[in-house]
C-alpha cells in the first residue's frame, strides 16, 4: 500500500512538471477552399481552419465547407469559433448547412460567431430563413480590436477596406514563461507545486537558500497568423500583421490587373507581397486567386515575389504546421 502510495504521489509530481516545461504545441492550419468568388472543380469557397490544442478556429465559411471538412479528414463538430472577415457570398453562404449539421449531430459546445459590423442582424435574418432549428448556444459578436484571450493566446481584428464592413484577423500566441528543464535539474529543486511560482516569475526560497526565477525561467517567442482577406491596398495593414510568423493574404489579382483590385476593392499578390515586406512578416501565403489564375499560380507567386520572396500560393487542403 504504501509503496503504491509512493508510486502514485511519483507520477503526480512528474505530470506537473511535464505540464510547467511542456513545450509550445504546434498551430496548424488547414486550407479548406482557397478559390475567390467563383469554385472551380479544385478548388472551394475560401475557408481556413486553425487548431491550437483545443481550439478550432474557422476562418470564413464558403459554400461546401462542410464537405471539404470531409475531404481533410476533419470533423466539423469540433469548430469552437468562427471568425467570417464580411458578408460577401462567396464567404458565407457555408454557413447555414454547418450550423444545421452542428444541430443535427449533436454539438454541445457554445458556438461563438465574430464578425464586422452588421453581423449580429446577417447572422439573426440566416437563421430565420432557413427555419433552422437550433438547439446549441450560438453568441454573435461584432468585434474590433482585441476581442478573446484565451489562456495563452488572444485574438484580434482590424478593420478593412471593402465597400462593405470588413475584418482582418490575427491569431496572437503569447510568450510565456517557460521553466528551463536543464537548469531546474541542476538546481535540485524537488518537483511540485513550488515551481508554479517560478513560472509566474516569483523568486522561491527552499531549505533556506533563494532561487532566482529569472535563472531557472526564459520567456517564450509571441507567435502570431495573420489572415487578410477582401480588402483594398490601405496603410493599416501592415502594422497590424507587424511580426506575423504567417500572413494569409487575399490576392484576387495580379498587378497587371491593377485597376481591376482597385475598382472590386482588392489586393494584388505584388501589394500583398508589400504588406508582408513592410510587416516583417516571416512567410507569405495566398489565397482567393482569381478563376483567371487557375493553370498558373506561378504567375500570382512571381507578381508577389516582386516585394517578399518567401512566398507560396495555397491550394485547398494544404496542411501548414507552425
Amino acid at each position: 500500500m504504501k509503496e503504491s502510495l509512493i508510486l502514485f504521489n511519483t507520477l503526480i509530481k512528474w505530470f506537473f512538471f511535464c505540464n510547467l516545461i511542456k513545450m509550445a504545441a504546434d498551430i496548424t492550419l488547414t486550407f479548406l477552399g482557397t478559390s475567390d468568388a467563383i469554385p472551380s472543380a479544385s478548388r472551394n469557397h475560401p475557408a481556413m481552419l486553425l487548431t491550437y490544442q483545443g481550439e478550432n478556429i474557422l476562418v470564413d465559411c464558403g459554400e461546401g465547407t462542410q464537405r471539404q471538412f470531409r475531404k481533410a479528414k476533419l470533423n466539423p463538430c469540433k469548430v469552437t469559433r468562427i471568425l467570417i472577415s464580411h458578408w460577401h457570398n462567396d464567404h458565407v453562404l457555408g454557413l447555414p448547412g454547418l450550423l444545421s449539421t452542428l444541430s443535427l449531430t449533436g454539438y454541445n459546445k457554445v458556438l461563438h460567431i465574430y464578425g464586422p459590423k452588421g453581423t449580429k442582424k446577417f447572422i439573426q435574418e440566416m437563421l430565420r430563413a432557413f427555419a433552422f432549428q437550433k438547439n446549441y448556444e450560438i453568441k454573435v459578436e461584432e468585434v474590433s480590436g482585441k476581442f478573446f484571450e484565451g489562456e495563452d493566446f488572444y485574438l484580434e481584428a482590424k478593420e478593412m477596406t471593402h465597400g462593405i464592413p470588413s475584418n482582418a484577423y490575427s491569431f496572437v500566441k503569447g510568450g510565456k514563461l517557460r521553466i528551463d528543464k536543464k537548469k531546474l535539474k541542476k538546481s535540485k529543486l524537488p518537483l511540485g507545486p513550488l515551481l508554479q511560482n517560478l513560472k509566474k516569475g516569483k523568486d522561491i526560497t527552499y531549505e533556506g537558500k533563494k532561487f532566482k526565477a529569472k535563472d531557472l525561467t526564459y520567456k517564450e517567442e509571441e507567435r502570431k497568423v495573420s489572415f487578410v482577406m477582401d480588402t483594398s491596398y490601405n496603410d493599416k495593414i501592415a502594422s497590424f500583421v507587424k511580426g506575423a510568423e504567417l500572413l494569409v493574404s487575399e490576392s484576387s489579382f495580379t498587378s497587371k490587373d491593377a485597376d481591376k483590385a482597385k475598382e472590386h476593392n482588392h489586393l494584388t499578390a505584388q501589394q500583398a507581397g508589400k504588406i508582408a515586406k513592410k510587416g516583417k512578416v516571416g512567410r507569405l501565403i495566398l489565397t482567393h486567386m482569381g478563376s483567371r489564375y487557375n493553370k498558373n499560380f506561378k504567375e500570382v507567386i512571381e507578381d508577389a515575389q516582386k516585394e517578399f520572396k518567401e512566398c507560396s500560393a495555397a491550394r485547398d487542403l494544404d496542411v501548414i504546421t507552425l
